[in-house]
């Protein structure tokens, strides 16, 4: 009975992690490189490489010299927002809507980038997705329907879920494949690589497998939310008080009453500094003013936030100053799945945890084709289920790093006036993955995984010197000046550059024939 349910989860840890395990490994990929994001964001924006850390006592000065060229640029705007600089974002974001036009939802909506000391334009402020592209493909996917793409992500990752539990379950010696690895072993190899890259952050696995569901819960488990709300509009007006707006007076707004909202903020929220200033239909009497705070590394998804009428000042809503134990749990799961809470030691520790996911997942799907491989017998030919699965290895492991260094190249090389350069910048990303993985198709061997090692080996590391050839700014002088995060940048790509030359050397190498494996040993490998 015992050998039996062994068996039966062993069958369904192998199945449910391949049928999903390429996604799964795009998922991990991009999630993994979005706790970053801010910092690729900063990266692939050089105009704000030369801005100082903002200090946010002169956040209030900002804020009234944003609303006066609001004023100047776009007095008939149906809202303003003010994204302010934070520790992670150096520069100053203005946003305004027009009204819509008939027959029209929304009208059209307006961004610039300021230097927030002087309120002056950025130079040469290129259209770019940057670390926001992989935030959005590691749930919406791109190129898709986003609810539809998001039903998608969210059965894999309850297939994730499943495969985690059941490989805890036939893992007999947990604590001891932590720390035991064997090289030059063949598929012993991979098999302590699926371990060790499983096991030294099975919490992190569970958390950010479980806290993503969380973050689609009402769309997963919809019933209760359907018990207690007529519709979702009804759940979305409680759930976000603030996005409600009054219908417009036509009468014009005599003053607005900025800085009686802002001290009664100050005063009210600890002196926490502010992200956001929203103003709904400004210059109109019934104009409100929407103040959002900072959360810094609180442990809670939505920052606390404060409602006020713009003509007197007085408060009208808040939302989150106060939370239920329900609301911090909710709130708190999805920050920790988002990781907005980490520090910089911390989000290195989200960035190394999700490698190794990376890591368990590409070593799983690899070492299932290898056993299969050693399966065949010597003259017979591999059936189309194998070549799929080996195909599908090559191109999405080392497809998915070629396609986002071509997207960094694509930052620095395409004219920065280009139409819907964001755009092409994606659309390069997906050719060049598009290309390796119709390559695989054709050759998926041992040399065709070598070949593509050293495309990546180079492309990593000409990126540090394409970027010093582009922009002002290389490696030394990021250093000198301490820019950590574009040192940290190029000094990560350099990083990348020497393990697939690593790769690359060892797949070169004549495969050692281990010895023929014991009865024990063989049994460790099926489990």
């Amino acid at each position: 009975m015992r050998e039996s349910f062994f068996r039966g989860m062993t069958w369904l840890h192998t199945w449910v992690g391949l049928l999903v395990c390429w996604l799964l490994f795009l998922i991990f990929f991009a999630g993994t490189a979005s706790f970053f994001r801010h910092e690729i964001s900063l990266w692939a924006q050089p105009a704000t490489h030369h801005l100082p850390q903002y200090n946010h006592a002169f956040q209030q000065q900002t804020v009234t010299k944003s609303i006066e060229r609001f004023q100047h640029i776009a007095p008939t705007a149906e809202s303003w927002r003010i994204e302010l600089p934070t520790e992670r974002r150096p520069s100053l974001l203005l946003m305004y809507s027009e009204k819509p036009e008939e027959g029209e939802r929304r009208g059209k909506r307006h961004s610039e980038y300021l230097d927030p000391i002087t309120l002056d334009a950025l130079p040469e402020f290129r259209d770019t997705k940057g670390g926001n592209f992989f935030y959005r493909l590691h749930f919406d996917l791109h190129y898709m329907n986003a609810i539809t793409a998001r039903w998608i992500v969210c059965f894999a990752t309850l297939f994730m879920l499943i495969a985690l539990i059941s490989g805890v379950v036939i893992h007999k010696r947990i604590f001891k494949d932590l720390f035991q690895f064997r090289s030059k072993k063949g598929l012993r190899s991979w098999l302590d690589a699926h371990n060790v890259s499983s096991v030294i952050a099975l919490p992190f696995h569970i958390m950010i497998t479980y806290t993503g569901l969380v973050t689609l819960i009402f769309m997963l488990l919809p019933q209760p939310a359907q018990q207690r709300y007529e519709d979702k509009q009804t759940l979305r007006a409680e759930r976000y008080p603030l996005l409600a707006t009054a219908p417009a007076t036509g009468l014009p707004l005599q003053e607005l009453a900025l800085n009686k909202a802002l001290d009664h903020y100050y005063t009210n929220s600890g002196n926490a500094p502010l992200r956001r200033v929203v103003i709904s239909s400004p210059n109109d009497a019934s104009a409100t003013i929407k103040l959002y705070a900072n959360a810094g590394r609180a442990v809670q998804d939505d920052p606390p936030s404060w409602m006020y009428n713009a003509a007197s000042g007085e408060l009208l809503k808040t939302h989150n100053v106060t939370l239920s134990g329900a609301e911090n749990l909710y709130g708190g799961m999805i920050a920790l799945h988002t990781g907005r809470l980490a520090e910089p030691t911390l989000r290195w520790l989200y960035f190394i945890a999700g490698l190794a996911g990376c890591v368990m997942i590409a070593t799983g799907a690899v070492m299932w084709a290898k056993r299969l491989r050693q399966k065949l017998k010597r003259d017979e030919k591999p059936g189309f289920g194998l070549k799929l699965v080996e195909s599908l290895n090559l191109g999405t492991i080392m497809g998915l790093p070629a396609a986002t260094a071509a997207f960094f190249y694509a930052n620095r090389l395409l004219p920065t006036e280009l139409v819907a350069r964001a755009d092409k910048e994606v659309l390069v990303f997906f050719i060049v993955w598009a290309i390796v993985a119709i390559a695989a198709c054709y050759k998926s061997d041992r040399l065709a995984w070598q070949l593509t090692a050293k495309v990546n080996a180079l492309a990593w590391a000409g990126l540090p010197v394409v970027s010093m050839l582009t922009i002002e700014g290389n490696l030394v002088s990021y250093l000198i000046h301490k820019q950590w995060v574009l040192f940290g940048f190029d000094a990560l790509a350099i990083g990348i550059a020497v393990s697939f030359l690593v790769q690359a050397r060892k797949l070169g190498r004549s495969q050692v024939t281990p010895a023929a494996p014991s009865r024990r040993s063989q049994r460790e490998v099926k489990i």
